[in-house]
């Protein structure tokens, strides 16, 4: 895309799973067979919620191809998406509700989830093709469309169908260890960045490997991921912010501002999405980068899942963040 950074060339598609969380807040995870009493809870429209909420709020157009059922947990990942404009484009499934998680958060700020499903994982080509996606967008791809089998046919055939400028932006998530090997090749095909933390990574790279692979720091597995993929890399790395490889390049360290993080629930969906949106708005990956790691720091001082700030509030911070550098 050859648009100046922030003009809005694109859409942002998202085709992965809005859903519920319900939040516990716990001291720490009991033992085996133990018991704890939550400090708190709430339910929250949250999984791929997040990721759409935070490209809505840092400025992009943001299409949910993704399934949303009848029921409670249908009418508030509704709600909440509406709220922040996104459009919905599938329609209700009459026959189920949608999914939930729950998410259990530690007062570390470590977090353990346990998920169900439900109208989320019964997409289908035709609410893909719904979005009629067009040259300058971005499609954002979740691994946990592939954990699903109507999705994950329906995703694989219509990827290859998308215009050669659309951006597509793959996050695998903790259970691409249990995608089909060929599954993964064939998104490779398509993919344009693999945006990932380091036990993603890891796990991704033991798959395509087919061998045991040393837990390296994030900068060595985004090198090592890309070298795999010869697919752009943006490794997430926490409060160290994130890495970027690119095929025959150096690997680019990206900081983020320090923050005194409170809650890192949807921190990784914040970063996702405000990249997306500024792929979409015509900026580069190391600028979009630069700013998703702004706004996650941000979003990681907030309690919930769904944090992300607004275009405003990561102007400000912007301003002060520090600068890209080589490793």
């Amino acid at each position: 895309m050859n648009a100046a950074p922030g003009t809005p060339t694109g859409r942002v598609i998202h085709t992965g799973q809005g859903v519920v969380d319900l939040v516990m807040r716990i001291p720490e995870m009991p033992g085996l067979g133990g018991d704890v009493f939550a400090t708190g809870h709430q339910f929250l429209p949250g999984g791929g919620v997040n990721v759409m909420v935070a490209a809505a709020r840092d400025g992009a157009e943001v299409l949910y191809v993704g399934g949303h059922g009848t029921g409670p947990f249908g009418d508030l990942v509704r709600e909440a998406l509406r709220a922040e404009g996104v459009a919905l484009l599938a329609p209700i499934d009459p026959d189920t509700d949608t999914g939930f998680s729950v998410a259990l958060v530690e007062d570390s700020t470590e977090r353990t989830f346990v998920s169900t499903t439900g109208a989320e994982a019964h997409g289908s080509a035709d609410q893909l093709h719904r979005a009629a996606a067009v040259p300058g967008d971005v499609v954002y791809v979740s691994g946990y469309s592939l954990v699903h089998e109507q999705n994950r046919r329906a995703l694989l055939d219509w990827l290859p169908t998308l215009p050669a400028q659309c951006q597509v932006v793959v996050d695998p998530a903790p259970v691409i260890g249990e995608v089909g090997l060929e599954d993964i090749e064939v998104l490779l095909q398509r993919a344009d960045v693999w945006t990932t933390n380091d036990r993603e990574a890891w796990i991704l790279l033991e798959r395509l490997t087919l061998e045991a692979m040393p837990q390296d720091g994030p900068e060595s597995l985004a090198a090592a991921l890309c070298a795999r993929t010869s697919r752009q890399i943006v490794m997430r790395a926490g409060s160290d912010g994130a890495y970027l490889a690119r095929p025959g390049e150096p690997v680019l360290a990206v900081p983020a501002p320090a923050v005194d993080a409170v809650d890192t629930n949807g921190a990784g969906d914040a970063h996702a999405g405000v990249m997306c949106a500024r792929l979409a708005a015509g900026e580069g990956l190391l600028g979009a980068a630069r700013r998703a790691g702004v706004a996650a720091a941000l979003a990681v001082t907030r309690h919930g899942p769904a944090t992300a700030p607004t275009a405003a509030e990561t102007d400000a911070s912007m301003r002060g963040a520090p600068r890209p550098g080589g490793m």
